[in-house]
Order: C-alpha cells, then sequence, then structure tokens
C-alpha cells in the first residue's frame, strides 16, 4: 500500500472506531509499530488525530458557539471540566490571564467566564469566541480578551512569529497551557512545531504558569517539547492517573493539583 493511501486508510480506521491501539493499527495495515507511530505523528501534526499513551484517537474539534451546551463529543470531557474548575480556583477579579489553545484550555474559559473584571490573553479563535458570547446571559461579566494575530491552524490556534512577538510584549498574572503530552524525560509535548513555540511564548509571559491536561495525556509523547515538567510552576491533571504516576509526577513538578472527577462522570466520559 502506497504511503499516502495507508495515512488515509489509518485516519479512516480512527475515524470510524473513534480510538485505536497502535497493536491493532499495526496488524490491520501489516506494518510494525514504529511505521504507525510514525505515521500517527504526521497525522497528529496536521491535527487529524491525538495520540494517547499506547494508540490514537480521533481529533475533536472545538464547537462552534451555537454549539456549546452540548460538549459531548469531547474526549475526556468530564475530566476536562473537573480540571478546569480546579485551575479557575488560581484566578482573582481583576487578573490578565493567558489561555493556549486546545480543549482543556476552552473549559478552563468557560469556568472563568463568571469572574469579573478578567482580561484574558489567548492564542485561541475558539477561546475568544466562547468569552465574546454572553448568550443573552445578564450575570454573566464583560470580559477584555487579546488575541495575538498570527497564522491560523486546522484547529483554530495562532501560531507562530506574530503571534510569539505579541506575547513577548504582554504579562499575566497566569497563564493556562494545554498539552497534548505530558512524559518524565520529554516534558509537556505537543506535534505542531509552531503551536510549541507560541506556547512556549505564553508560558514566558505568565507570572504564574500552569499547566492543565486530563490523565490520558500521561506517557504520550508528541513531536516536540513546550517545557520540561520542572519549567512550569503548576500542574493540574484529573484524578484518573495510577497512585505511583501521581508519585513519578510529584517528583518532578513542582505543584501539582489533582482534580477529583466523581465515578459517575468517570464512567461517562469519552475515551
Amino acid at each position: 500500500m502506497l504511503l499516502s493511501n495507508r495515512r488515509d486508510a489509518l485516519l479512516a480506521a480512527v475515524q470510524r472506531h473513534g480510538s485505536a491501539s497502535i497493536t491493532e493499527l499495526a496488524s490491520e495495515f501489516g506494518v510494525s509499530s514504529m511505521t504507525v507511530r510514525r505515521d500517527i505523528e504526521l497525522l497528529a501534526d496536521e491535527g487529524l488525530v491525538l495520540r494517547v499513551r499506547g494508540g490514537v484517537t480521533a481529533a475533536q474539534t472545538i464547537p462552534a458557539p451555537h454549539e456549546r451546551q452540548d460538549v459531548r463529543a469531547f474526549g475526556h470531557r468530564r475530566e476536562k471540566e473537573a480540571v478546569a474548575r480546579l485551575a479557575a480556583t488560581l484566578v482573582q477579579p481583576g487578573m490578565s490571564v493567558g489561555l493556549s489553545a486546545g480543549s482543556t484550555a476552552w473549559f478552563v474559559a468557560q469556568a472563568i467566564r463568571s469572574i469579573a473584571q478578567v482580561t484574558v490573553v489567548t492564542n485561541s479563535l475558539a477561546v475568544a469566541d466562547l468569552l465574546a458570547d454572553d448568550g443573552g446571559r445578564e450575570d454573566l461579566p464583560s470580559q477584555a480578551v487579546v488575541l495575538t494575530g498570527g497564522v491560523r491552524t486546522p484547529a483554530g490556534a495562532l501560531v507562530g512569529p506574530v503571534a510569539t512577538r505579541a506575547l513577548s510584549h504582554l504579562h499575566c498574572d497566569v497563564v493556562f497551557v494545554s498539552v497534548h503530552g505530558i512524559d518524565t524525560r520529554s516534558g509537556f509535548t505537543t506535534p505542531n512545531l509552531l503551536e510549541a513555540e507560541t506556547d512556549r511564548a505564553l508560558l514566558a509571559s505568565g507570572l504564574l504558569k500552569v499547566i492543565v491536561a486530563d490523565h490520558s495525556k500521561w506517557g504520550t509523547v508528541s513531536l516536540t517539547t513546550i517545557a520540561d515538567l520542572d519549567a512550569v510552576d503548576t500542574l493540574v491533571i484529573d484524578d484518573g492517573l495510577a497512585e505511583r504516576d501521581v508519585a513519578e509526577l510529584r517528583k518532578h513538578v513542582t505543584d501539582l493539583r489533582v482534580a477529583t472527577v466523581a465515578p459517575t462522570e468517570m464512567a461517562d466520559s469519552a475515551c
């Protein structure tokens, strides 16, 4: 099978089933696990799939404004909501808050929506849209939103030198960054090189640097490192990790905060 045809077929298989393991894909297409990993890396770099530990899931898109009341399409939605609620406790009225692209950061934006006099700096079009649309609710305070500018990725992130330079002149009280992978040796990673550069600039703009992620990111290594584990101040993650993994993270992360997800919520989450 030609390389391009195999990747198209692999993508179709992942989209059909929602997720697949590397072993399953290697068996289905008659290639090595290393070949599947390379194919997945390239598809992830294009924003078409998401790497998870031991396999891959279909990429989920940020819902459009008229779809925001139904976010069941998100993988690990409940875990991300729990992480976002805990992360939001770090935000106080009047703060300047940096938010990256990514679904977990989007949920953080949703969680801080009711905090008054917040200025949000973001490279995410979805976050900006969310904060600009109050849905007719008079109880929601107005919030200032600063978009970085830059080149738009398929996932709606603004990246590249324009975004990076804009962030170099901005100063946030707290910054929240979503990541694709967390590993003790590779650190916090993402499949998109330009997005990694922009995320590093966003982290540099923050007085308090926070990574937000659900537990499925643990053990996943994407193409490029955003930051080492000890280079951020706080990691907020849900309680789906095994105790040994939590203990391992505590060796490397200055401040690890674990969000509790109710058992019924865990059962309902998409994997």
